[in-house]
């Protein structure tokens, strides 16, 4: 195993998606940094889209934080929400505008661009192994797994097809179920 090399790919293949989003972000007065939220707030369940879920998602301080979702607010790209039942915790919601804007970054033109070349990549055995080192990663470290619902230990199938949170205990929607959540743990015998 060449670790090095391996490593090397992967800091290859993220700083072209690293330029790519700068480029972008800057045409709209924006930072990388902001897309990433963005990106984040846009995949995201109701219990990880406050300011907490996003800073340990993205591994950001406090302070780059408040000040990224001050220029998304400010550019009419994200909202807070009170909760109805605890008025302490603060949603944050992308607002259409900023959907319509992660719409044209998700997924990357230049990965769209490498599968329409034609280039024989089989994506499916790629996923599948950039998700076992990610999961690999986040193991062997203690990084939470931000998962989908629908791989987690929490996840229950309802016999109706439905799905409860066996955590929040909480009934979870079709949508729900494909988004990440702070709380997840991963089910080992589920497909991921």
């Amino acid at each position: 195993m060449d670790i090095i090399t391996t490593q090397q790919l992967l800091e290859r293949v993220s700083t072209l998606l690293r330029t790519e989003a700068r480029l972008f972000s800057s045409e709209h007065g924006l930072q990388p940094v902001h897309l990433d939220v963005l990106r984040y707030l846009s995949m995201c369940n109701r219990y990880s889209d406050n300011a907490a879920a996003v800073a340990d998602y993205l591994g950001l301080t406090k302070g780059t934080l408040s000040q990224s979702l001050k220029v998304l607010q400010g550019h009419g790209l994200i909202e807070r929400h009170a909760d109805p039942d605890d008025r302490r915790v603060v949603h944050l919601k992308v607002s259409l505008a900023g959907r319509q804007l992660v719409e044209q970054i998700v997924p990357s033109e230049m990965l769209k661009n490498a599968v329409d070349a034609g280039d024989k990549i089989d994506f499916t055995q790629l996923q599948h192994q950039m998700r076992s080192l990610l999961i690999a990663l986040q193991r062997s470290n203690q990084f939470k797994s931000f998962g989908q619902c629908h791989s987690c230990v929490h996840n229950i199938t309802l016999p109706d097809g439905g799905y409860f949170c066996g955590l929040t205990q909480e009934r979870l929607s079709d949508v729900e179920v494909n988004l990440i959540c702070r709380e997840h743990t991963v089910n080992h015998s589920a497909t991921l």
